[in-house]
């Protein structure tokens, strides 16, 4: 196993369980307690993980940028229940914008699924560019841009140049927080800029957010409540923002 690859397991595992002891990951992975230190050493220079006695806790900061993979496995259950409730809100033969979230890449999934038919997708995703390689009858275009290492997206003024240029039915995005004070946020200035064009190209604006992004606010303004038009969420919000929603005209879905 290369060493990356074993780094990115262990901040799943911190993901998943908060904590992680070098002696158990040293026997885990059958390599040596300096190798895992350095390892931690890695994830805690990174912003990932706080150094502890005896190995590491996760960094709970909502501004921190998980790598890709690692995102893409949080919350699998409530990324697919956000999905099936915005796959009903998509008509064949719709033009889309998807951001490069990474429930964004499940929505992808469960649109092509469905076989939704003569859709026009754009994305600065490259997961998503690659998801969609086999569905011969949508129109996929890519954005362009700068790559991110670890993030699979493509973004920058030359993203939102692109994006500029053309009008879609419905915009879908995600995002880092949404605060009822300060609206939707991301922890990154050039993706919460690409969203926020994604939004103004777009007759529908949905915000696809998992019920943990509610009451946080990350280091970036994409835009305010009202620059959406609906709401799609895994399960129903608290009733304080119900009545918000409701106040401002904003659609809220979420199974039943």
């Amino acid at each position: 196993m290369l060493a990356i690859e074993r780094r990115n397991e262990i901040l799943d595992k911190l993901q998943a369980e908060r904590r992680v002891v070098v002696s158990e990951l040293s026997r885990i992975y059958d390599v040596s307690e300096e190798t895992i230190r350095r390892d931690l050493e890695k994830l805690v220079n990174d912003g990932y993980a706080i150094k502890s006695y005896g190995g590491a806790v996760i960094n709970e900061n909502v501004n921190i940028d998980l790598p890709f993979n690692v995102r893409k496995n949080r919350n699998v259950i409530g990324k697919q229940r956000i999905a099936e409730q915005v796959e009903k809100l998509v008509h064949d033969g719709d033009s889309l914008m998807l951001d490069a979230s990474s429930t964004a890449v499940y929505i992808a999934k469960m649109l092509k699924e469905k076989e939704r038919k003569n859709l026009t997708v754009i994305t600065n995703s490259i997961e998503i560019i690659i998801e969609l390689f086999d569905a011969p009858e949508w129109n996929v275009l890519s954005t362009g841009g700068v790559s991110r290492e670890g993030t699979f997206a493509l973004v920058g003024p030359q993203t939102d140049k692109m994006l500029r240029s053309y009008h879609v039915d419905k915009a879908i995005i995600s995002c880092k927080g949404i605060d009822l004070f300060s609206g939707i946020t991301d922890s990154d200035e050039l993706h919460a800029n690409n969203k926020k064009t994604m939004l103004e190209s777009a007759k529908q604006r949905i915000l696809a957010v998992d019920s943990s992004k509610f009451d946080k606010t990350a280091f970036t303004a994409i835009g305010s409540l009202e620059d959406v038009a609906t709401v799609v969420t895994d399960e129903k919000p608290e009733a304080s923002w119900l009545q918000k929603f409701e106040e401002l005209g904003i659609e809220c879905i979420y199974p039943e």
